[in-house]
């Protein structure tokens, strides 16, 4: 048996993992063929004796005396209080965080034994359980010859499977964002990532795209338009919701070139690419009645004898001239094309997602994604999905203070900077304001949820897949909400 440390808090246990190990001297790790995960919840009084879940009370009972006979390991992990539920003041529900955690935390510790099965105990929350079961057992490893052990993770005894189910495909939503994300930008280009239903170069042209193809023009890689459909409405004829994701697979900064340290995560610039595909996926696994377009314009931004130059000025699809001041400033030339054909398919929302600025990093670090919106509805539904998947977002304003600072170009009708240092989340954003004219519309920047070291105990360091698990929460409150 493996007895974790049981704070206050079940997040905090991935931090103190003081592990005692309690098996007979004979037996051995090699020997271990199946794990448990049981929660146990932290003391309300000084005095209170630590209370199991209800599957730690039955297993409890079961195995009295014959732990060994019946498993090889048993993790108990803490879940915190009991009653703990929403949060106002963190802004997500910390019961369900701290299941997240804790189960990762179990589950890692059962994979580590090289075990490759592992059941979890509900934890009063199946879906958040299996969350984190799924989520904190994945690890990028695939082009590594020496892998981690592949742990299949059930749920313990015969309690709640469609939610469980329901867990599993919103984390295995995450984990394809997260391995899209992590995926060199050599293995992962333009053409690779668009293996469903892509758009050419001459389609692209077609449509008119100047600011779009302006980014690409600098790589020798084709940029590819990728449109997805998912038609779940018993209604073919409603309306869809659009979502928008930046597609630059890899970003040097072009002749604005970035500084070499670091350069390497640029190969996750295609993050909101990833997460608005990996979540229409999803929808279609869960089956949502509703019908979502995808849309993700693909390319390098890279420095050339064809690329853009600083000054230079671009003609975007609904006729908009843009002076390009800093190449490095890209992703919001392809969005901007991109944004100008949502409209095209007459949609409910719109939602475009982005690693747009290291200015939201700045502001927000990991904590949130940014949501720049001119619909307070469409805020409130992100914002309430948000609560249920631990995975927060946060407003930020959209003001005409901001659109002026970018509107004030010399040369042509934008610039695609602001006039001046401050604010380069909310300029960025107001810049992307001048091609949307659909009433219910966000930006979510996720700069600064990119990438995972320490802050999230149920993702391991590397590409988060961030907010996936909250845009499937979302089409999928969006869908009840208009049964």
């Amino acid at each position: 048996m493996f007895l974790l440390p049981l704070p206050a808090a079940g997040r905090f246990a991935v931090r103190r993992l003081n592990v005692k190990r309690f098996w007979g001297q004979g037996v051995s790790s090699a020997s271990m063929t199946k794990g448990l995960v049981l929660g146990i919840y932290s003391k309300e009084k000084e005095d209170d004796v630590p209370q199991f879940t209800s599957a730690g009370e039955n297993f409890d009972k079961l195995v009295s005396g014959k732990l060994r006979e019946t498993l090889n390991i048993v993790v108990v992990v803490g879940l915190g209080k009991k009653a703990a539920g929403i949060d106002d003041q963190e802004n997500w529900h910390e019961g369900k965080e701290n299941i997240r955690a804790a189960v990762s935390a179990g589950c890692r510790q059962v994979q580590d034994l090289e075990i490759s099965s592992v059941e979890v105990d509900p934890c009063g929350d199946a879906q958040a359980a299996a969350e984190g079961a799924v989520l904190g057992l994945y690890e990028f490893d695939d082009l590594k010859q020496k892998k981690k052990v592949v742990v299949s993770a059930e749920l313990h005894g015969s309690g709640d499977q469609e939610a469980w189910q329901k867990g599993v495909l919103f984390a295995s939503g995450q984990n394809l964002a997260r391995q899209l994300m992590e995926t060199p930008a050599n293995e992962m280009t333009p053409t690779r990532f668009a293996e469903i239903i892509e758009k050419p170069k001459s389609w692209i042209e077609e449509q008119e795209m100047g600011s779009f193809l302006s980014v690409a023009k600098g790589s020798d890689e084709p940029p590819v338009f990728l449109e997805i459909h998912y038609k779940g409405s018993p209604n073919a004829s409603d309306p869809p919701l659009v979502f928008v994701g930046k597609g630059i697979t890899f970003d040097s900064g072009g002749i604005s070139i970035k500084p070499s340290a670091n350069m390497d995560l640029m190969r996750a610039d295609m993050g909101g690419a990833a997460t608005i595909c990996s979540t229409i996926v999803s929808a279609a696994k869960l089956s949502l009645p509703v019908n979502v377009i995808g849309l993700t314009p693909l390319c390098e931004n890279m420095p050339s004898g064809k690329a853009n130059k600083p000054g230079d000025v671009v003609r975007a699809k609904n006729g908009k001239t843009i002076q390009v001041d800093n190449t490095d400033a890209e992703g919001r030339l392809i969005l901007a094309d991109a944004l100008c054909y949502a409209h095209t398919f007459n949609p409910k929302i719109i939602i475009n997602a982005a690693t747009l600025t290291g200015a939201m990093d700045v502001a927000l670090g990991s904590g949130a994604t940014g949501v720049f919106t001119n619909s307070s509805w469409l805020w409130n539904k992100l914002f309430e999905a948000s609560i249920e998947t631990g995975d927060r977002v946060w407003r930020m304003p959209l003001f005409e203070h901001y659109t002026r600072q970018v509107v004030d170009c010399q040369l042509a009708d934008v610039n695609n900077i602001g006039k001046y240092r401050s604010a380069g989340a909310c300029t960025a954003a107001a810049f992307l304001k001048e091609f949307v004219t659909h009433p219910h519309w966000a930006h979510l920047d996720i700069a600064g949820v990119m990438t995972n070291k320490d802050e999230v105990p149920y993702l391991r360091k590397g590409m988060t897949g961030r907010p996936t698990r909250t845009l499937i929460e979302f089409l999928l409150q969006f869908s009840q909400d208009n049964a």
